[in-house]
């Protein structure tokens, strides 16, 4: 069996984000979660992921403090997966991928879902990565400072 490469102990962030929702399945149980799926069933159902993905997909999340197992919300046996602090601060990774997305991988005027606004039903504006003062920035306006490894 091949072993997989971990990078739970890199210095890169990213590299450690990826390492816990590098996974497709991950990701779209997460949006899931988001549009209120809650149950083993029905994600099942919305994904189309064999019983074996899903099971690991959810333990993985569980394990990694993104969802939580409760108990049913119809006070039935059954349990229910629900996201956590952390799970709920993801939201705008999904939303930054759906926008991605809509903008990249859709024909001109090709319908496809929409993220609107609870409150007037009106699209999300695009997400902007902005300085300190609120001004928006580009990928070119940034650097990563490394981790030095030096002595001083």
């Amino acid at each position: 069996m091949v072993r997989r490469v971990t990078h739970e102990g890199a210095e890169c962030p990213v590299a450690r984000a990826v390492d816990v929702l590098g996974d497709r399945w991950a990701l779209l149980v997460v949006r899931d979660a988001f549009d209120g799926i809650t149950r083993f069933s029905d994600f099942q159902r919305s994904l189309g992921a064999a019983k074996n993905i899903l099971t690991s997909r959810l333990r993985a999340l569980v394990d990694a403090g993104i969802l939580e197992v409760v108990p049913a919300s119809d006070g039935s046996a059954y349990h229910e997966y629900a996201l956590t602090d952390r799970g709920r601060d993801l939201f705008t990774v999904i939303v930054a991928l759906r926008q991605w997305g809509e903008a990249h991988l859709f024909a001109d005027g090709e319908h496809h879902s929409e993220l609107l606004d609870a409150t007037g039903a009106r699209p999300l504006r695009r997400i902007a990565v902005l300085d300190a003062a609120g001004r928006a920035l580009t990928a070119s306006e940034t650097f990563v400072r490394k981790v030095s490894h030096e002595s001083a």
